[in-house]
């Protein structure tokens, strides 16, 4: 009836809610940028993996005057990851299991699922689970893959918060760490965030704060410094916002934006902003010098740094901005997982190398895990 007097005319409150929620972009929100994403990271991780511990003069007398330019296979003809895929992996998996949970209101239920899903990342790592815990073993799907149990330096702060037995957060603090083992792993944050699922039931500005907010409360669960769990909270949503289509300026220019309402920021906010002062000086020069006036990666707020600034070096360039990432002489895989993070949801999976890809360990898994986050639980 209200059509036939105005044609077009919303009749029912669910024609009204789809109006007021409709978004007339798109975006990246495709499997091959959640993909590119995942298995970006991994791409990083690996090629920084067998020269993590090495200094920039190291790497140079072993693989030549330009460093790590490939990933390099084992002796079985595998490409090795590191804690840093495996630990981004379960963070996935905690999010798909928390999902249903917290859609309904229960808004712990994401932190409590992550960490349920880093006890079994921590029993795979040959480590004993706290008191209690034993019964979180059941139900985790990745605890069928052989490379979960591999150990490969996993970080000692991640490792002994989980074995506390107790729950870090943002108001109950475990401890003062800020390394980078929260920034390595929050990607799948910012892929839950932009996902065409979630983002149908929230508005933009709710979404920015969510992926922000879910970066923190994750990151805080085994690092207590702010700056630590801040990185992670500016990484997820500057993820979601590269999958909801913004350029990396526009990403990093939301994520700034919240970060500064954020106590304790300071830190962090300095590092990027350095980050972005020898990217100007440097951008048509980048190397490992201007990567070590940034830091070496090993706390939270370098690494995230390190990473925008290979990113904003070559925007349109994955193999340049990763392989620019990991030859230095600090944290080689985080500052790789995290440049590939943000360059594979860029670009999508097609910019990465496909021979970088041959043998890699978990490649299935991570398409896999790639396609539930995309498509929901």
């Amino acid at each position: 009836m209200v059509r036939r007097a105005q044609p077009g005319a919303v009749e029912t409150p669910e024609q009204k809610d789809f109006i007021l929620r409709y978004r007339p972009w798109v975006g990246r929100q495709a499997f091959g940028h959640f993909h590119g994403c995942l298995l970006g990271g991994a791409v990083g991780d690996a090629l920084g993996w067998p020269i993590e511990f090495s200094s920039l003069e190291t790497i140079r007398s072993v693989y030549g005057a330009e460093g790590i330019t490939a990933p390099v296979a084992n002796t079985r003809g595998r490409v090795e990851i590191s804690d840093d895929t495996q630990m981004a992996l379960f963070t996935a998996e905690g999010l798909l299991h928390g999902h249903v949970e917290w859609c309904a209101g229960r808004k712990d239920a994401i932190t409590r699922q992550a960490h349920r899903a880093y006890l079994r990342w921590l029993h795979a790592q040959g480590e004993e689970l706290p008191e209690g815990s034993r019964d979180y073993l059941i139900g985790g799907h990745l605890l069928r893959y052989p490379e979960m149990f591999a150990v490969r330096a996993p970080g000692g702060t991640c490792i002994t918060a989980l074995k506390s037995g107790r729950v870090g957060t943002m108001e109950e603090r475990i401890n003062d760490s800020k390394g980078c083992g929260t920034v390595m792993r929050v990607a799948p944050v910012g892929l839950f965030a932009a996902s065409p699922e979630l983002l149908s039931t929230l508005a933009e500005d709710e979404s920015n704060e969510t992926a922000f907010r879910l970066g923190c409360e994750i990151s805080a669960i085994t690092h207590g410094h702010p700056t630590g769990w801040l990185a992670g909270g500016y990484l997820a949503l500057l993820i979601s916002r590269a999958i909801m289509g913004d350029s990396l300026d526009k990403a990093t220019a939301v994520a700034d934006a919240e970060l500064l309402r954020w106590p304790e920021h300071e830190e962090c906010v300095t590092a990027i902003r350095k980050a972005w002062r020898i990217y100007g000086e440097t951008g048509n020069t980048p190397g490992p010098e201007a990567i070590a006036r940034i830091g070496e990666g090993w706390v939270a707020e370098e690494a995230l740094a390190i990473a925008l600034y290979c990113a904003l070096c070559y925007r349109d360039h994955f193999e340049k901005a990763v392989l620019l990432s990991v030859n230095h002489g600090g944290d080689s895989d985080s500052t790789g997982a995290i440049t590939g993070n943000i360059m594979g949801a860029l670009l999508g999976d097609r910019a990465i190398p496909r021979e970088w890809t041959k043998g890699l360990e978990l490649e299935g898994c991570i398409g896999k895990m790639a396609g539930r986050l995309f498509v929901g639980p």
